[in-house]
């Protein structure tokens, strides 16, 4: 096993350098550059070039951007605030999108496997068609649709919940955007749980199992849905860094303070550190919690391990 998680860590190590060398090739053949104030002077665009070291060969530029980024530093935004440190620009964007998000996904996978476990053991039922249309509108209708119906009746009408953001009432603040959010990790989780949870329960091994005499819980559990959880991991650890990461549209309805927004004005300033720094931070999440399922895999079901050994 630890030579498994080994192996998964260094591909994960090579995988997140060539993001970042991939990333810093594109924004450097953006169009443009980070000072495209019109009143500057030809030799004061190379001043300011120098200042930041964007007058260096790029393969210079790259390989001072890792260390630093090694250590710690993620550099200073050249257009959005000018001369500030990135890290004091993220130090209170970054807690409320993550969590935020930590609550969307935390809620939608928990209400997700429960009406998907419910649809398929009560198959073809009255909960199971209540399951289904859940499960249709969650992912047919976008997450901002559910926030403008939320903050019309629950934030402007009903007056229940705050309709803008206040970071001093953070739990009330994050209800109707965790809702919105959520619909679609709760539609998708509940698809995926009923279909492979039925898959299971016809598979011959249940059969087996029942003939053991084993049922109830213990059969629910231990057989079906531990076999069951392969798919539904797949499809969730991308869902986990989108809430996670944000949504602008989210963001703008109920005006949260979020890294949604900051990378959309990043990448239309050009602002490259910044633009990179988020890259950065929603690749490692992704490579993390690639790097989790696939750990996941060999614990949840050991052939998975075995298999990419003897390959």
């Amino acid at each position: 096993m630890k030579k498994y998680i080994g192996k998964r860590i260094m591909i994960s190590l090579v995988t997140l350098l060539i993001i970042i060398l991939v990333l810093f090739m594109l924004l450097q053949l953006m169009p443009g550059s980070p000072f495209n104030d019109e009143k500057l002077t030809a030799d004061q665009i190379a001043m300011m070039s120098k200042k930041y070291g964007l007058d260096k060969p790029l393969i210079v530029q790259f390989f001072t951007y890792v260390k630093n980024l090694l250590q710690g530093d993620f550099g200073v935004s050249y257009v959005i605030s000018k001369d500030t440190s990135i890290s004091v620009l993220l130090k209170n964007r970054v807690p409320v999108s993550f969590g935020i998000g930590l609550e969307a996904v935390s809620f939608g996978a928990v209400v997700g496997l429960i009406l998907g476990i419910l649809a398929a053991l009560k198959k073809n039922s009255w909960l199971d068609t209540i399951c289904t249309v859940i499960s249709v509108l969650g992912v047919s209708l976008p997450s901002y649709v559910f926030a403008l119906v939320m903050a019309y009746f629950i934030g402007y009408k009903a007056q229940w919940l705050p309709l803008l953001f206040d970071g001093k009432k953070f739990f009330a603040s994050s209800i109707m955007p965790m809702l919105a959010l959520s619909m679609f990790t709760v539609a998708t989780v509940a698809r995926f749980t009923r279909t492979s949870l039925l898959e299971v329960l016809d598979s011959d091994y249940m059969l087996l199992a029942e003939s053991k005499g084993i049922t109830g819980r213990p059969l629910l559990v231990r057989h079906a849905l531990r076999n069951a959880l392969i798919p539904i991991i797949t499809v969730l650890a991308p869902l986990v860094v989108d809430l996670m990461i944000g949504s602008l549209v989210i963001e703008k309805i109920f005006s949260i303070p979020g890294i949604g927004s900051l990378m959309i004005a990043a990448i239309q300033s050009n602002d490259y550190n910044v633009t990179i720094s988020l890259a950065f931070i929603y690749s490692v999440m992704y490579i993390v919690l690639m790097l989790v399922v696939d750990v996941l895999y060999g614990i949840i079901d050991p052939r998975i391990r075995l298999a990419k050994k003897s390959d």
